[in-house]
């Protein structure tokens, strides 16, 4: 069963449960376990061999260009030092997402998640608000008292899964419900007048760690809130700071809006469908860019040559996809014809 099968399965579960249990109860039930048990196996595998071969693919390439243009600093500075002194142990690591190098850090954390998530589910379909409410509280606690994941050589994982399994499930409580329960809250003025200002605030604060002049202007007690950033345990600002921007754009952007169809979107569209491929060819492409802007010249024209050709390559690997995934569709469903007749 490949990813898009799981997808639509799943959004069978989550979106009609009831109408698997049309003909009993138990199969019902039984319908919706497999569904989730064989959706998550599959896609804790897919995205597990993703990472693998970026990872091999990204230490590959940064071990052969330090060597090659003698800049053993970036073995350091994408954290691939370790590979030389100890490469039997490093690697070993890294099949178990301990070990991690520069920017390789979100695909481990989706693993563990979607790992965790055919339980979330299953539990969720049953007793959604209890389920949102535990893990509210799990990240509380995890905040608390310092929960997280060890990494290697040392420290813990940048992306702690015990805070950052919050946006997860409350992504499944609003598909599961919880949209419809708090619709109530788009024709709130005050609440939408609230969450502008904030984003304002949030962006008046992170101007603020880049430019000293600005930085001068504002308390220091403020600036000890919110400066630096904890991306690490998900600080509760950037959970508001979600909340505010999904309440914003689904209060003032209508689902029917023609200019989600407009043709300058497309790509940003076909980006989001293949987002598994974009991402990994992403990630390796900042390395090359930094590369060849460290090498070369980091003027504005440089950047900006070199980042319309990253968005170039990553639409065109979206496109790609999408066009190779129609022509494996059109084949099996020719050989399903087949063999029907």
């Amino acid at each position: 069963m490949n990813a898009g099968e799981c997808v639509r399965r799943l959004f069978f579960v989550i979106f009609a449960p009831d109408s698997q249990q049309e003909s009993s109860p138990l199969s019902g039930r039984k319908s919706t376990q497999a569904t989730v048990r064989i959706c998550g196996a599959s896609s804790v595998w897919q995205l597990y061999v993703a990472h693998l071969l970026l990872f091999f693919v990204y230490l590959t390439a940064v071990h052969y260009l330090a060597h090659r243009f003698d800049d053993l600093h970036l073995m350091d500075q994408f954290n691939v030092a370790p590979l030389m002194d100890f490469p039997v142990e490093t690697l070993s690591q890294g099949l178990v997402l301990k070990f991690k190098p520069l920017n390789l850090d979100v695909l481990p954390l989706y693993i563990v998640l979607m790992a965790a998530f055919p339980v979330v589910l299953w539990f969720m379909l049953r007793w959604r608000n209890a389920v949102m409410i535990s893990s509210f509280g799990l990240y509380l606690a995890a905040r608390h008292y310092g929960w997280n994941l060890p990494a290697y050589p040392a420290g813990v994982w940048y992306f702690n899964p015990f805070t950052w399994q919050l946006l997860f499930v409350f992504g499944a409580w609003l598909a599961l419900g919880g949209a419809t329960a708090s619709r109530w809250l788009l024709s709130s003025r005050t609440l939408l007048v609230m969450s502008g200002g904030f984003l304002l605030f949030a962006l008046v604060m992170t101007l603020a760690e880049r430019i000293p002049g600005l930085r001068d202007y504002i308390p220091e007690g403020l600036v000890a809130v919110f400066v630096p950033n904890d991306k690490t345990n998900l600080s509760p600002y950037r959970v508001i700071h979600l909340a505010s921007l999904v309440l914003i754009v689904v209060s003032l952007v209508p689902i029917d809006w023609p200019g989600l169809k407009s043709p300058f979107l497309q790509p940003l569209i076909r980006c989001g469908q293949q987002s598994l491929p974009v991402f990994c060819v992403g990630l390796f492409l900042s390395f090359i860019a930094h590369f060849l802007l460290d090498f070369g010249s980091e003027g504005i024209p440089a950047q900006l040559i070199v980042g319309a050709a990253g968005l170039w390559i990553m639409t065109g690997v979206a496109y790609y996809r999408t066009w190779s995934k129609g022509v494996d569709r059109s084949r099996s469903s020719g050989q399903g014809g087949e063999a029907g007749e």
